[in-house]
C-alpha cells in the first residue's frame, strides 16, 4: 500500500486531556500540525473515552452518578433487534452531540488549513475488557457477544471517519487499544490468536487510512504485521524494546505505514527531569538501531510523526505540563525537521 498519513516529523497526539474547559483543550489541539478533538474526562461523564463508544451498543447500562458503566446480558439481546434495525444507516453509529460536546464543536470549525486531522474510538478489545457484565466477567470473553462487539465498533468507526472526511480528505482515525499489552499476559484468557482474529474482522470493516494508539508495551510484532496504516506508541518509555523489532519495522514501513513517535512525557515528574536534547538522542537512537537493520533514515523521516509520550490525566498542575509537553513537541519537530531538510 501507498502512504496515505503525513509524514516527515509533522506532529499529532493522543486524544485525552485533563483540561476542565473546552475551548482551551481545542486550542491546544489545534497547534498542531494534525489536530484531533479531545476527549475530556474532567468536564463531565460523556466526555470520556469508554462512554462515547458505548452509544447504541446493546445492553450497555450507564451510571453518571457513579462515574461507571455495565453490561447486561438479557438487557443485550432486548436491545439487539433495533441496533441491528440501524445497521445500514451509517450516521446512527456516529457520535451524537449527547456523547460529545468536543467531537462536533471540533467539526463546526475550518480545518481546511491543516495537512490533515485525526480521530478516534476506544477500541474495541480495551472496551471488552473494560466493561464488565452482570457476572463480574470481562465482556471480552463472552464469545457470543464479541464478535458483534467487533463489527458494532467497526461501524462506529466508520462512521467518524466519513463523517472527518466531510471537513477534511486527509482525515484518518487512531483506534486507541491500551488493553492490547495485556493480551500477552500469562494472567489473560484472550489469546494473541483470538486478538488478531478479532482486529483483523474490525479492520477489515473501516476505510483508510486507520490505525493503533497505544500508550503501553504490547507484543510489538504483533501489532506491526496487522494491517494498519499508522502505530502510535510511547517511544520514551519503551525504546529499548521496540528497537528490537528491526525487521518487522522494516515490513510495516515497506508497506507505506506511518509511525508516529510519542517522545515527550506529559507526566509531571518525568518532564521535570528531561530536556529537549536528550530525547532528541532517544529518538536518533532508536532510528540508528534500524538503519542497522536495513531501514533507511530517509524512510523513517518520510513516515514518521512525533507527539508526547502518553496521555496524562493526574497531574497536580493540571494541563499546565501537557501544555509544556506539546510546545516541545512542536519545537523538537522544528529542530529535527530543519536538521534533515524537510519541507
Amino acid at each position: 500500500m501507498s502512504q496515505l498519513i503525513p509524514g516527515k516529523l509533522l506532529t499529532t497526539a493522543m486524544a485525552i486531556l485533563p483540561h476542565d474547559h473546552i475551548e482551551e483543550a481545542l486550542k491546544l489541539a489545534l497547534t498542531l500540525d494534525i489536530p484531533f478533538w479531545p476527549q475530556l474526562p474532567h468536564v463531565g461523564y460523556y466526555e470520556d473515552m469508554y462512554v462515547q463508544a458505548a452509544e447504541h451498543f446493546p445492553g450497555i447500562v450507564l451510571m453518571p452518578e457513579q462515574n461507571s458503566i455495565r453490561f447486561d446480558t438479557p438487557k443485550f439481546y432486548d436491545e439487539l433487534p433495533e441496533m441491528l434495525d440501524h445497521w445500514e444507516e451509517l450516521a446512527y453509529f456516529d457520535i451524537s452531540p449527547t456523547y460529545s460536546v468536543v467531537y462536533h464543536r471540533f467539526l463546526e470549525m475550518d480545518l481546511s488549513s491543516y495537512p490533515a486531522i485525526r480521530g478516534q474510538l476506544e477500541g474495541p478489545v480495551s472496551f471488552g475488557m473494560k466493561i464488565l457484565d452482570e457476572n463480574d466477567k470481562p465482556l471480552i470473553f463472552n464469545d457470543q457477544v464479541r464478535g458483534m462487539l467487533m463489527d458494532f465498533m467497526a461501524r462506529r468507526a466508520q462512521a467518524q471517519l466519513t463523517h472527518l472526511k466531510t471537513r477534511h480528505p486527509g482525515a484518518f482515525m487512531f483506534i486507541d487499544e491500551p488493553g492490547l499489552q495485556f493480551v500477552f499476559s500469562s494472567m489473560s484468557g484472550y489469546t494473541d490468536r483470538m486478538a488478531a482474529e478479532d482486529m483483523d474482522r474490525f479492520f477489515s470493516q473501516i476505510d483508510r487510512p486507520r490505525g493503533i494508539h497505544l500508550c503501553g508495551n504490547p507484543d510489538w510484532q504483533f501489532l506491526l504485521n496487522r494491517d494498519l496504516d499508522i502505530l502510535s506508541m510511547d517511544i520514551y518509555t519503551n525504546a529499548e524494546i521496540f528497537r528490537c523489532y528491526g525487521k518487522d519495522i522494516k515490513r510495516f514501513l515497506d508497506r507505506g505505514g506511518v509511525l508516529a513517535w510519542g517522545v515527550v512525557p506529559t507526566g509531571f515528574e518525568a518532564f521535570d527531569q528531561e530536556s529537549q536534547d536528550h530525547l532528541i538522542a532517544v529518538l536518533e537512537g532508536v532510528w540508528q538501531t534500524l538503519a542497522e537493520a536495513g531501514i533507511s533514515l530517509e524512510q523513517i523521516l518520510a513516515q514518521s510523526l512525533l507527539g508526547p509520550a502518553t496521555c496524562c490525566l493526574i497531574n497536580p498542575d493540571r494541563e499546565k505540563t501537557v501544555a509544556k509537553a506539546y510546545s516541545w513537541v512542536k519545537a523538537l519537530s522544528r529542530q529535527l525537521r530543519e536538521k534533515y531538510a524537510l519541507t
